[in-house]
């Protein structure tokens, strides 16, 4: 139930509402948000010259033959989103000074989007992280949602339909979760004779994310009843321990591959969280975490910039395995925005300002180097904004965007 008299249970930007089977021009949009939250070293990333003639630096020489496929932004930030690390949490909602005793999040990009484009298909969005359960995604009511970090249960989740005594343990369990918000509803209803205006408003807000839930919950019994799609990939081996981000993150990059080709989901997000442990890397021997605060010693950055080349070559391959997949006369790249980035512009300060991004596919006229101001940034957001706008959503802001990219087009 909402806490009357206080703040809204639904805080900051509120999901759009949409009918079953949205989808504006009848081509399937998708979108994947990637953050790594170690940052990436500035120098070895972020070119000098803007626009299409600029020089590609060291990282993006990893991708040179996909450079018309991709746009790379530089001083863009999220306008009050301080914090540090604790910024990873607002890479994908804006919400203000994270690092604050008073902070409350917003709703992430993906779970905006959700509404709309989830219902096409079995699984509305897909939440992966490299390392631990933390995640890029978070709820309209700004609740985290865990991220899945084994490789193997999301392969079984996605392709396998589960035995028979699992699948009765999950009509049970749907069964069950039904009866609790007949129960809620019914609560609700007997409340609301009881409350003044303002809470009823409250009330009703509550009541609106009860039935969105028990909505889903219909749809999810819905698609149990189907079969699952049939894949040739083997299902993946999990990797045990968290050295091997570049390895982990790389089974999560295949995992989203099959998942937006099968058409089981069209929202991704992936969390690549770095640790203080050594990853196995030739010329690597620190760890992640230490050389990315490298406060300027040459024998930490140049281990730096092997692990994030390494991070780079395995973005690259993802693209052009997306690249590969054929769909109705495009590829599958052309109909997935994949946004690429990091909630660090520094990681050895643990600047928040000046932080890097880069934007893939999606139907956008790529190859450009999108430069703005690096003492008063462009916001992030807006970004976001004409990232929804391509998914088909009619929105002109979103958090602290308020209207589109400049400078970025649809083709």
């Amino acid at each position: 139930m909402p806490l009357f008299d206080s703040a809204a249970l639904l805080r900051g930007q509120s999901a759009p509402r949409a009918e079953p089977g949205f989808n504006p021009d009848g081509v399937p949009r998708r979108m994947v948000c990637i953050c790594n939250n170690m940052g990436f070293y500035p120098p070895n990333l972020i070119p000098e010259k803007a626009d299409r003639d600029y020089e590609a630096t060291r990282y993006l020489k990893t991708l040179a033959s996909l450079r018309n496929d991709f746009t790379f932004l530089s001083g863009v930030s999220h306008p009050e989103v301080d914090g540090g690390h604790a910024s990873e949490k607002c890479f994908l909602t804006t919400a203000p000074h994270p690092g604050g005793n008073s902070f409350r999040n917003t709703v992430s990009l993906d779970q905006f989007a959700a509404p709309y484009v989830g219902r096409e298909t079995r699984f509305p969005s897909l939440v992966l992280t490299a390392n631990g359960e933390q995640s890029l995604s978070w709820t309209q009511a700004g609740v985290p949602i865990p991220g899945y970090a084994r490789p193997s249960q999301v392969f079984r989740r996605l392709f396998f339909r589960g035995t028979a005594a699992e699948m009765k343990a999950r009509e049970l369990e749907l069964r069950q979760g039904r009866s609790i918000m007949d129960a809620a509803l019914s609560q609700a209803r007997t409340l609301r004779r009881e409350l003044n205006a303002a809470d009823r408003d409250k009330l009703d807000e509550y009541l609106t994310s009860v039935r969105e839930v028990e909505r889903q919950m219909l749809r999810q019994q819905e698609w149990d009843s189907k079969p699952r799609p049939k894949v040739t990939a083997k299902p993946p081996v999990d990797i045990e321990g968290e050295a091997d981000v570049t390895g982990r993150t790389r089974l999560m990059y295949e995992l989203t591959r099959l998942a937006l080709a099968t058409d089981s989901t069209r929202l991704v997000t992936i969390f690549v969280e770095g640790f203080f442990v050594v990853p196995p890397i030739k010329g690597v021997d620190q760890g992640y975490h230490t050389v990315a605060h490298h406060s300027q010693d040459p024998a930490k950055i140049a281990q730096l910039g092997i692990i994030e080349e390494e991070q780079f070559r395995i973005f690259r391959d993802f693209l052009v395995r997306l690249k590969a997949v054929k769909e109705e006369g495009e590829t599958l790249l052309d109909r997935t925005m994949v946004l690429y980035g990091s909630n660090i512009g520094n990681g050895s300060s643990h600047d928040t300002r000046n932080v890097p991004a880069l934007l893939a596919g999606g139907g956008f006229r790529h190859g450009r180097h999108l430069a703005f101001d690096r003492d008063q940034n462009q916001p992030l957001g807006n970004l976001f904004v004409s990232m929804l706008q391509r998914l088909g959503i009619e929105t002109d802001r979103f958090g602290s965007g308020r209207g589109t990219m400049r400078g970025l087009e649809m083709t």
